[in-house]
């Protein structure tokens, strides 16, 4: 009995120590090469700058979440903006988190410091807007581990190995891999679904009123648009191989010499206000009428993705609904809202396509009608 109790009372003081040292502290490297300390899995986090938040989502850890920069809060007149972003339309919980600052990363280390209860780690986005991480810890004692978002095209990995920190600090990692590989499978099927297609057989397109930083009219396009690439579409702003992520501004003159058989709108543009938004220019403006496109109705309306940066489920249900206007017997077998339904349920736990196009009046993956 006594050697029974001896051995209990080694293997209760194992685990007393053992226990504690896995739930202690783990070292990474963020993406500023800093050694950072942080608290293994923790249970109360904040995400700073453009998507840190959706990322956060997308890992399962929103319960974790103690307080949201200025961008997640609703503003009065224009909840179209958050119609935009499936994990906030997800996560309602979020309107009513305390404000730790402004968006974009300009984070205010006072109202951090005074949050109640406090938050163990900090995922800083784009760790160079706004204050430093090392001048928010210096000031909060709250470690900060920057990140960069990447996107799916030329900076995928960045994306990836953003997931892969983030999942490794939140006890995640699984989870992390699921989600690189969800998107890995996506993107292999939307290029298999549209590969060997003759050039002759494309029809050349073009995407207006892509949002960057704001909304945008119709002569603000993207030459590397994803939903583009991945379908190996004939984009006619893009050089050949174009795959920067970068929104420009094309003259009009340019785009009625370059014609485009069929045209695409991302809806962001529907809030740039009346005069200024594609579908006004596209019903008034004379050089805009004279597209065969627009004369002709071949004119497609595509969910936001730039909204407080790229929302990644919706490029990839962009791509199902491009490649399904552009290579309709390839896409045959698609539903473009219940595809984006399955994408939108697997990265943010809910079917939100329905609230999304709601709030763009219906426009979603639907032929534009531009009679007033």
């Amino acid at each position: 009995m006594n050697r029974f109790r001896t051995c209990f009372l080694y293997v209760f003081v194992f685990l007393s120590i053992a226990i504690p040292a896995c739930a202690g502290e783990i070292t990474v490297i963020d993406s500023l090469g800093r050694s950072v300390a942080v608290p293994a899995s923790p249970e109360r986090i904040i995400g700073s700058g453009s998507g840190a938040l959706r990322l956060i989502v997308y890992l399962q850890a929103q319960d974790r979440v103690v307080a949201v920069d200025s961008a997640e809060r609703r503003v009065p007149g224009l909840a179209v903006l958050t119609s935009a972003r499936p994990y906030s339309i997800a996560n309602p919980q979020f309107q009513d988190l305390p404000v730790f600052g402004e968006f974009r990363g300009m984070d205010n280390p006072e109202l951090i410091a005074g949050l109640a209860p406090q938050p163990q780690v900090i995922f800083k986005v784009s760790p160079l807007s706004g204050p430093h991480p090392d001048q928010i810890t210096a000031k909060t004692g709250i470690p900060v581990v920057g990140l960069e978002y990447g996107n799916l095209t030329d900076k995928r990995e960045e994306f990836y190995s953003s997931l892969r920190l983030m999942g490794k600090i939140l006890g995640k990692a699984e989870r992390a891999e699921e989600v690189i590989a969800f998107f890995e499978g996506h993107l292999a099927e939307l290029a298999a679904r549209a590969a060997d297609i003759p050039g002759g057989r494309r029809p050349s397109c073009y995407i207006g009123g892509v949002a960057s930083r704001g909304a945008h009219g119709f002569t603000s396009t993207e030459p590397g648009y994803p939903p583009f690439v991945y379908t190996g579409a004939k984009n006619v702003a893009a050089a050949p191989g174009e795959k920067t992520s970068a929104v420009v501004q094309v003259s009009k003159e340019k785009l009625l010499e370059w014609d485009p058989d069929i045209l695409f709108v991302d809806l962001s543009t529907t809030t740039a206000g009346e005069q200024a938004n594609s579908l006004h220019q596209l019903r008034h403006d004379p050089v805009f009428s004279a597209l065969a496109a627009v004369r002709e109705g071949r004119i497609w309306g595509v969910l936001p993705y730039n909204s407080y940066t790229i929302n990644y489920g919706s490029v990839l249900a962009n791509g199902y609904f491009v490649g399904k206007v552009l290579c309709p017997e390839r896409f045959e077998d698609v539903d473009p809202a219940a595809k984006a339904d399955e994408i939108f349920t697997f990265l943010v736990g809910k079917p939100v396509f329905s609230v999304m196009n709601e709030g763009f009046s219906g426009r979603v993956f639907s032929k534009i009608v531009l009679e007033e």
